[in-house]
């Protein structure tokens, strides 16, 4: 495997201690090097798995170690868990399986396209609960269509904490930073 681009960066980059927040003999959590919320950590498997399309139910023990290394890692920041989002991509960009540990918030100058909103507040943002269930329910993660992620990433822009509906990206955040403060 090549490990020199830029999506096989993760793989790379989790070996270096200066990225690891946080390691265990089972995973490795990192800052997200382009956050797009205030606190964004990646959860990342020593085991090559490079997506959740290679799990199987063999492999719900790791995602429960990941989701608990998640949960210390939110316990840092000193915000409650019920203001973040524990999930996987419908289409991860890179490789290596990652978990996305984010708080709500969505406040970030790296949240620079309404692709990059979208895919974390809409059904493209698996739920680390459904992964854990669909696994148990089916013995696999079925991929989801092509037609499918582009039509979620596309969708309109609408605040995920009250859903005011946006039509630009900049006013998109410009109204969830006055949530800030709630």
């Amino acid at each position: 495997m090549t490990t020199g681009s830029w999506s096989h960066a993760l793989i790379r980059d989790m070996k270096l201690p200066a990225n690891q927040f946080m390691r265990t003999e089972v995973a490795v959590v990192m800052r997200d090097k382009y956050p797009k919320a205030m606190h964004h950590f990646l959860v990342i498997p020593w085991a090559d798995i490079d997506s959740v399309y290679q799990l199987s139910p063999a492999d719900i023990p790791l995602l429960h170690e990941m989701r608990l290394l998640g949960v210390n890692a939110i316990e840092t920041t000193g915000k409650s868990y019920d203001r973040f989002r524990l999930g996987f991509h419908m289409k991860p960009s890179m490789h290596r399986l990652h978990l996305h540990v984010i708080s709500q918030d969505f406040v970030s100058d790296r949240l620079r396209y309404k692709e990059h909103f979208n895919s974390f507040v809409t059904e493209f943002f698996m739920p680390f609960e459904s992964i854990v269930l669909e696994l148990q329910d089916k013995g696999r993660i079925e991929r989801r269509s092509q037609e499918l992620i582009e039509h979620l990433l596309r969708l309109p822009l609408a605040c995920n904490q009250c859903a005011f509906p946006c039509s630009t990206l900049p006013q998109l955040k410009k109204h969830l930073e006055s949530h800030l403060d709630s």
